[in-house]
């Protein structure tokens, strides 16, 4: 079990709790993973836009929705998170037409 020196967890004793706990360190291995894939993508679609290339911002966008979307439908962030990072980036890549 993977434990911080920060946060001792309590040993479960009970069958139920032990299974949950093994569930939980997938679970967090899962949505760790999805969350970094987020990051990840959004961090290419910024730097496409810092560098200027508008089509190559616009490919990496089209390709970051659906990861952002998958992200906010398992519940790993808010609905509302998600539509925020769109339409920033969204509005990003719009600007570099001006």
């Amino acid at each position: 079990m993977a434990t911080t020196s920060k946060a001792k967890k309590k040993t479960v004793r009970s069958a139920s709790g032990l299974k949950r706990a093994r569930q939980d360190i997938k679970l967090n291995a899962a949505n760790t993973a999805l969350r970094s894939q987020f990051r990840t993508v959004i961090k290419n679609v910024q730097k496409a836009v810092v560098i200027g290339d508008k089509s190559k911002a616009a490919e990496l966008f089209k390709s970051a929705q659906s990861v952002i979307d998958s992200v906010a439908d398992k519940g790993i962030f808010h609905k509302n998170k998600a539509a925020r990072y769109k339409s920033r980036l969204s509005a990003k890549i719009k600007a570099l037409a001006a």
